[in-house]
This record gives structure tokens, sequence and C-alpha cells, in this order.
């Protein structure tokens, strides 16, 4: 079995958060990644979704080694990625970079394309011009931009052709795994299908590995290998994509699930109906069953997660009184 090209371990990311009392009295912390581990293969989508405030963010800075963990492991290739014996942040970039949402506010306004991709390069010891202007005008031919692109600003191009330029700054430097936040979701809907297949594309040519952080679910579906689900700081579900869209486990999957858009509510349906005679994973209960409780939240009770198909494991926690 190949090992993982990413590893993460028991990951925890807490913040102090002051009280309202006087010289901060009261102080708490937030726990705003709660113990999640996953791993990720070469040439591997793996997305993590959740509602905002979940988490999703905060595990993709620590990959990024933007946000320094509190507790757990993160591993590249074998080797320690975070914390003691980690390496570099020049290091790191080499190996991990990342897409942003916004194709506009990631770009300096008053920087050329050319520019901004040979800033990186020139950072990583590439000083030759003819090697430069090779890797930029390669990688521009990669991601649908000319080389006569190259010289114009970013408030000249469409935010589709923002986007490709993001993309191209993300793998000037050739990494292994690419972080995807959202990135699509700042487009119209009819550029979002060319990026979407320019990303596939792209992973299929140079074998890359994404971790792509998104709300739309529909992107998921379509680019994902496997799938995390993310509750409260903590994994509840995780699977390969099929196994997520298509026989959720976890009450708050279910209702994330039903909350994608349906053709056929026109016809008087549902979407949770189409979850309604699932049975639940034998031998545990949930806290609460999303489908159809106004509240999903479940409590800090003992829990784990049980593998209940292969591949396909949820989190399952004790069922309350009756």
């Amino acid at each position: 079995m190949t090992a993982p090209l990413l590893e993460v371990d028991d990951l925890h990311v807490r913040f102090p958060v002051a009280g309202g009392g006087l010289l901060g009295a009261g102080r708490r912390t937030l726990y705003a990644v709660n113990g999640i581990g996953f791993d990720l293969a070469k040439g591997e989508c793996l997305s993590i979704v959740g509602e905002s405030g979940c988490g999703k963010s905060t595990t993709a800075l620590s990959v990024l080694g933007l946000q320094k963990p509190t507790e757990g492991t993160i591993r590249y290739r074998g080797q320690p990625f975070a914390g003691p014996g980690a390496p570099g942040r020049m290091q790191r970039a080499k190996a991990v970079q990342m897409v942003f949402q916004d194709p506009y506010a990631s770009l300096n306004p008053r920087q050329t394309v050319r520019t901004s991709l040979a800033a990186p390069l020139r950072l990583h010891g590439v000083t030759a011009a003819s090697e430069i202007a090779d890797r930029i005008e390669t990688m521009l031919a990669d991601v649908g931009l000319t080389s006569e692109q190259a010289n114009r600003y970013p408030h000249e191009f469409s935010g589709g052709q923002r986007q490709r330029i993001g993309i191209a700054r993300a793998l000037i430097l050739e990494p292994e795994i690419v972080v995807l936040d959202e990135p699509v979701s700042a487009l119209d809907v009819s550029i979002r299908a060319q990026i979407i297949n320019l990303l596939l594309d792209l992973q299929e040519k140079r074998g890359l590995s994404y971790l792509m952080i998104s709300h739309d679910l529909s992107v998921v579906e379509h680019m994902s290998d496997r799938v995390l689900v993310m509750f409260f700081g903590e994994v509840v579900e995780e699977g390969g994509w099929r196994q997520i869209f298509e026989t959720p486990a976890h009450p708050y999957t279910r209702r994330l699930i039903a909350a994608i858009p349906d053709p056929d509510a026109a016809l008087g349906q549902r979407a949770e109906q189409r979850f309604a005679d699932m049975p639940m994973p034998a031998g545990r209960g949930f806290a609460t069953d999303g489908a159809v409780a106004p509240d999903v939240f479940v409590p800090p009770a003992p829990s784990e997660l049980v593998e209940i198909a292969p591949g396909h494991r949820v989190r399952l926690s004790p069922a309350g009184p009756g």
C-alpha cells in the first residue's frame, strides 16, 4: 500500500477568548479544531465540508503552516510538517500552495501578471530571466492564457481569468498539494464549470493532490474522491463521495445533503424524503436525528468514529433518554 502524501493526526487548534471581566477575568478557550485526523494520497481530492465556523479553514491553514497547531501532528511524505523538526516556510511553500476564494483580492492590483508569477520563482532561487520567462509562458498556457496577457494588470481581466491567474501563481513552484479555498464561489455560474474542469485537467496532468474547502456541495460532489464532514471542530462523517452523497449516515450530513437545491421540489417532493426510510447504523444511536429535528447539536458526550462500511466512518454518540 502506498504511503499517504499528507497525514494529519489528532489535530487540535485552540484560541483564547477574552472575557468581559476586569483584567481579562473570565477568559475562555475556543476549540476551533478538536482532534481531527485524515490523510491525503497523491493525485486525490479530499474535500472538507461544513458550516461556517466548523474549523475547515483553520484545518487548511494548519496544513499550510500559517496556523500553529495546539496539539497533534502533520506529516508530509512521512516527515514532520509542523512543530519540532518541521521545514521552514520556504520549503513548505514548495510543497503546499493555495488558491484563494476571491481572485481579485488575492492579486496585487499594482503588479502585472508577469511580476506576480515571477516573484515566487525569484524568492526560491530562480534568477535566470530566460528560465523565468519560459516557466511563466508554460504556466499561462496550462491555465488557458497567453504570454501576451502576462503584461496586463488584474483589473484588465474577467473574474474567471483572474482565477486562472491565481491558479497559475499557486502552481508556478510545482507543489504536490494545493489547498482550494472555495475556488469557484466568487465566480459567475457560467464560468464555474470552466474553472472546475481546468482544476481537474491540471490535477491529472501534474498529479496534484487537492485539499478543498467548500460550501458548494455540487462542486464537492463533482471534484472529490473523498469527503470529510466537520461539525463544531470535529469530523462527524468521512467516506468516498458516493457514500457521503448517496448513503449519508450522520444527521448533520443528511441535513447538508438535503439543503442542496433539488429539482424534484418543484413536483412537491422534499429532498429530506430520500433519507426518510434510510436506517441509521446499528449498535448505537445519534443524539438527535437531524433529518426531522430542528436542532442537530450533538452534546460533548463520549463519541468515536465507527466504520459502517469499507472506508465509510461516522461519529456516533450515546442515544439520549427514551
